[in-house]
């Protein structure tokens, strides 16, 4: 009976499944975060490759 009491008052379960949900949500927020700057990256890097594909075709004539 001691050890059911034990078992219910014992809060250490809780605490860790907390931890893991706090950190699923860090781990949600930073891949919507990386998506967007992912996307944000590659429209700069297509605009730099626009860029440099007519600066070269300027200079070849």
């Amino acid at each position: 009976m001691k050890f059911l009491k034990n078992l219910v008052r014992d809060e250490q379960g809780a605490t860790a499944i907390e931890y893991g949900l706090i950190a699923a949500l860090i781990a949600v927020a930073a891949m919507g975060a990386m998506s967007t700057l992912g996307t944000e990256l590659e429209g700069t890097f297509g605009d730099v490759e626009t860029s440099l594909a007519a600066g070269r075709a300027a200079g070849a004539e």
